[in-house]
Parts: C-alpha cells; structure tokens; sequence
C-alpha cells in the first residue's frame, strides 16, 4: 500500500556506521533505522546470535516457557530497576500495553473510566490507542473518533498537569517521553521526570515513561530516566532493544507490575526464542563495550563539533543534543535535505519540519562522527543559499 514517502535508493548491505546501496555507494548512516541499529549495521554478536538461535528453534509461543525470555527478563530488569516485563514485537504495542495496564489500574481503584495526562507534541504510535495518546493533529487527521481515556497537557510543565489532576479525579496515570523524539528532539528542564515522579507519588498515579527512542543507551544511560535517579512505574522499550529484529517491552515495577493476570493481555510472537536471543546479545555488547558512556562522549562531540562549525550561521537557531539523539533546529523547513544529503552519500532525518534529526549508531567512530558534522557544513549553507 501507498503509505510511505520512500527515497530513491535501496541498500543491499551494511557494516558498522555505512550502508551500502545496490550499485555499492557509501552512505554514512547518521539515522540508524530511526534509532534502532545502534550497534550498527551486521554486529557481529547480533549476527552470531541469530544464526545460532535460528538453527535451533525460533517460535513455540507464549503456552510454553521460553528460556531466553526469562534471561531476557532478568537482564532488562537488573539494568532498569524494574520488576516484570510484558514483551511484545514493536514500540506501538508496548505502548499498548501501558495503556491497557495503566486502564486495568483504574477499573482495579474502582474508577470507571479512567484517564490518562499524555502530552502535547508527543509521538506514542499509530495503532488506535497510541494514535489517539500520540499530540499531532497531522497524523490523526482521518482517523476518527479516537479513544477518548486521554488528557493533553503541555510538554515540559507540570504545574499544568497539576492542576488537571486538581480538576479531575479519574487520572491514573502519566504517559511522558523523556526527549520527544519525533517531536524535534525537544529536551526538557533538568529535573522533569523527578517532579512528575514527585507528582505521581503525591496523587496516586503512575508514572509511565515511554523509552522506545530514548531507551537502550541512546542518551547515554540504559534507559532515560537512570540520569535523574528515579524509577517510574511503567517504562516501555522497543527500537534499539533488538538492533533491528522486532521486538517491544513493557516493564513494570511494584503494583503496577502484578496489575496483568493471565488473560489480561497477550501477544502471539512477543518475546520468541529468535527476538530474546537478539535482544540478550545487544544488552551484553552495551555493556561489555560501555557503550552508554560512549554515546554520552560522542554526542558531547558531535554537538561541540557542530556549534563551532555551524552555530554562528543566521539560519540555525539552536543546536541540542542528549547523548546520542541531536537536533539541528533551522529557522525555516528543511525537509528537501534529505535527499539532498542522500545524494552526498549521508543518511540524516527531519522531523517537526524544521529539525535535522541525528541519531547515529553508538558504535561510529570518532573519525566518522567528524565526517558527519563535515558533510551537514556544506550542505546547510548550499540549501540556505537556495
């Protein structure tokens, strides 16, 4: 079906930060698959992963045990401070998941038709419910009625959710991303997330934390919310979970974590033996290489490399950057420099219209990641000048 705006060039295969297309040109890969190979392209414990779980066994389903879930489980755990996972197969479904949970919650305190504060500018997913939580007119738009069960509060303000909870007694819960992704890579003020934990823990709610772009090591920390020491009651993973091999999660601790029985919710494939054993291979590798201190370097790089590059020109009006998720912000669209970076043999991303959106694999060198704020100099000002 006619549903994406695709560019004309199709890659054959890739190694580390580059992709290789089908007459073998080079492109560096500044935009991982939209944040989701960051080990890159073909890692080699990845690889090695798949093709031994894949000569084994790769689905029985979720009637029977499955042994890498439980590692996977453990693992996602330990690294998150959580107590139990839900796994599903993308981003939008563990979304779902909250959702359904955070809603199973409130029909639990006895609230009959529970709300959720979600916010304005913020991307969740494009099934039904995670359309409907989602704060962008643009991609709702003919696909109406959407669930109601949503409140939309203003991005990076929690006096105004404070005074919708004091207004509304059927809130459950809080669903926030840490850095809206899809939004423009808008960072909010330090210390966001500890005072809607504050709030949450002040008003009886959950605090559910959508991690699907910024989780997995991406800013710098395994998940988002580890930079300001708290712990929320639902957090969701997918993208770089399983550097490409689809795969979501849903975690949970306390009495958010023992709201699902069985029945409640389910998944045919979440969680299969081939997506685990992917899944349990990334983590390793994150930690084993320090990959997370790594993104934080790289990115404090990046950013400095680009401020004095391309800081000083009068068309770019801020430059922002959290780990590994930059954002080049300009005072007009730029969608045209896409392609026009294609051309240059580098894969980039604009997102809110007039955000360059970077987010390059955790593994790209030092000389590569110089490459890149190399290649956006020429090509910013020739698009200016046009």
């Amino acid at each position: 079906m006619n549903t994406y705006g695709r560019q004309a060039v199709e890659f054959s295969r890739g190694e580390g930060s580059w992709l290789y297309d089908t007459n073998d040109k080079a492109y560096l890969d500044a935009l991982s698959g939209i944040a989701v190979c960051s080990l890159g392209h073909s890692h080699p414990a990845v690889t090695q992963a798949i093709c031994e779980q894949a000569g084994k066994l790769i689905h029985t389903s979720n009637i029977f045990p499955i042994g890498q879930q439980n590692l996977l489980a453990d693992t996602l755990c330990r690294l998150s401070g959580m107590d139990k996972v839900f796994f599903a197969n993308s981003g939008a479904e563990a979304n779902e998941a909250a959702i359904k949970l955070a809603r199973l919650h409130g029909h639990q305190k006895g609230i009959g038709k529970p709300d959720i504060i979600v916010m304005e500018g913020a991307f969740h997913g494009r099934t039904m419910a995670t359309l409907s939580a989602t704060g962008n007119r643009k991609i709702q738009a003919g696909f109406e009625p959407l669930l109601s069960g949503f409140v939309r509060a203003p991005y990076n303000n929690v006096e105004a959710i404070a005074t919708i909870g004091a207004n509304n007694p059927n809130v459950v819960a809080i669903l926030v991303e840490p850095v809206q992704g899809e939004g423009g890579v808008v960072i909010p003020s330090p210390g966001y997330l500890s005072q809607l934990r504050e709030l949450c823990d002040k008003m009886g709610w959950l605090l559910m934390l959508d991690e699907i772009q910024t989780g997995i090591g991406r800013t710098g920390e395994i998940f988002s919310y580890l930079h300001e020491a708290i712990l929320p009651d639902v957090v969701t993973s997918a993208k770089a979970l399983g550097n490409g091999v689809p795969i979501g999660a849903c975690l949970a601790q306390g009495d958010a974590a023992e709201v699902f029985q069985p029945g409640n919710h389910g998944s045919t494939f979440g969680g299969n033996p081939l997506a685990c054993s992917a899944a349990l291979a990334v983590l390793k590798t994150i930690e084993d290489e320090n990959l997370c201190d790594r993104a934080m370097a790289l990115g404090q790089r990046i950013v400095e490399n680009l401020q004095q590059t391309i800081g000083d020109k009068e068309y770019v009006r801020e430059i922002r950057g959290y780990g590994l998720m930059i954002a080049i912000e300009l005072d007009r669209d730029c969608g045209s420099l896409v392609a026009a970076a294609l051309d240059d043999g580098l894969i980039i991303n604009v997102t809110a219209g007039n955000v360059i959106r970077l987010l390059p694999p955790l593994t790209i060198s030092n000389d590569d990641a110089d490459l890149l704020v190399q290649k956006l100099n020429p090509l910013l000002d020739t698009f200016a000048q046009q």
